[in-house]
């Protein structure tokens, strides 16, 4: 073990798009001297930022039916800040391949009705969003229609406001601009794991396999894990956490657009949509699926020990965990998730709701998508006995542990802004946020 002769301001921890997110933010517009950034693999963005970790969408709000109108203002912003972050930069690397559209399908009279009030509501905040009867979405996306029984009810909300991002991609990028508008400010680290964070006075020792490291204020955004630090250092004791696996399907090219189906309010899993694969030419994916596993990284096994020491026990997390799984709208949506993996029929009974938006869509033509699929912590309040739904932050003294479920990434920037806020606040006046230039160029104020 060595240690790093440097002291540092602000010390990242985690190098997904959020703790990326936060680096370019403090660079771009703090004047914060020293900023570290640690990441325990060869390159950022390897585990839920990765394309074939997550869902490849920017979530506006607009057909995420799971959103209150609340939620859905929030998610247009933040999405909107990628998007002039992107602007801003020129768009390097081709990061955000805009597609035709996407749109929310409804099936039966019940999801109409839903959509028909929905699109009343919503309509002001997305001024581009479309109605749709059955013609007009054959027109889009003819498979959507095809071989459908002509007496089920459908409707479609759409926007052409869409687009598919490598939040990976985004990831490097946020780095890439921190070391070129303050390289002498930042650090950053690869091959580096945490293995320990302490206090020692009015400074953080971060304890490493690269050596020890010292900084005056700590944010840690390593996806599930930020939950084990924090309850190694004594926070968080009232959370535990569900790690929800997502699993994807590939089949033949059958979709231009991502296409929803609708999802229940408040439901914290997303239901199944289909879209074109950015990264895999000539498929669509279809998922995802969702399930419970007790591992904290995807297909990671080696982090189960981590996972129970960030579950817990004792009878406050197993009469939350009975709470939650006998309400009825989460047990059964979790069941019938668990029914995919049944060998044989699992692909079968998957194959009923892939027919939701594909009614043509054969057994022969559906395969599991290997390897592709990511895990969102869930966390549960162990004394309110219930799951905690969107991002979780736990703010301690001088120490941020930040939590993101989906849509996480598509929020990376406007958290990485609250986060900033909240780290010049540890200093007390030594530094400051040029928050005018910040809504000039990710608000566009």
């Amino acid at each position: 073990m060595r240690e790093n002769i440097q002291e540092y301001d602000v010390a990242i921890i985690g190098g997904g798009v959020t703790g990326t997110a936060l680096l370019y933010i403090l660079s771009a517009f703090t004047d914060i001297k020293r900023v570290l950034l640690l990441e325990k693999y060869s390159a950022l963005a390897q585990v839920n930022s990765a394309s074939k970790n997550n869902s490849q969408t920017l979530h506006f709000g607009d057909i995420e039916t799971n959103y209150s109108l609340e939620k859905a203002a929030v998610a247009k912003d933040a999405a909107k800040m990628i998007l002039f972050y992107l602007h801003e930069i020129g768009d390097p690397g081709n990061i955000v391949p805009y597609g035709p559209g996407k749109m929310v399908l409804g099936v039966g009279e019940d999801e109409v009705k839903l959509l028909e009030e929905r699109y009343e509501k919503f309509k002001k905040l997305f001024p581009n969003l479309k109605k749709l009867e059955r013609n007009e979405i054959a027109k889009i996306e003819s498979m959507v229609v095809r071989g459908r029984d002509t007496r089920e009810k459908i409707l479609a909300l759409y926007s052409s406001e869409a687009c598919v991002i490598d939040f990976g991609k985004l990831a490097e990028s946020f780095a890439r601009e921190a070391k070129n508008i303050a390289d002498e400010r930042v650090s950053v680290f690869l091959n580096t794991k945490v293995k320990s964070i302490k206090k020692n006075g009015q400074i953080y020792e971060i304890l490493s396999n690269n050596g020890s490291f010292k900084s005056k204020a700590v944010v840690v955004a390593a996806g599930a894990h930020s939950l084990l630090f924090a309850k190694s250092m004594g926070y968080g004791k009232e959370y535990s956490i569900l790690p929800v696996v997502g699993g994807f399907y590939y089949s033949p090219e059958v979709l231009k657009n991502k296409v929803y189906t609708v999802q229940r309010e408040m439901l914290p899993f997303t239901s199944i949509h289909g879209d074109p694969d950015l990264n895999v030419l000539g498929k669509t994916r279809f998922g995802p699926t969702t399930r419970l596993q007790p591992w904290l990284e995807p297909r990671k096994y080696s982090t189960f020990m981590d996972f129970l020491k960030t579950f817990g026990f004792g009878i406050n997390i197993c009469l939350s965990i009975i709470k939650i799984l006998s309400d009825r709208v989460i047990g059964r949506f979790i069941l019938k998730n668990f029914s995919y993996d049944i060998p044989f029929f699992g692909k079968k009974f998957y194959l009923r709701e892939a027919r939701k938006i594909i009614p043509t869509l054969r057994l022969k033509d559906i395969d599991h998508a290997k390897g592709i699929g990511g895990i969102r912590p869930q966390i549960v309040d162990t004394k309110k006995k219930k799951l905690l739904m969107g991002e979780v932050k736990i703010v301690g003294d001088n120490i941020i542990f930040n939590m993101t479920p989906s849509p996480g990434a598509s929020m990376c920037l406007k958290s990485a802004e609250a986060d900033a806020k909240k780290v010049v606040e540890f200093f007390a006046g030594e530094y400051g946020i040029d928050q005018k230039r910040l809504d000039k160029i990710l608000h566009k104020l």
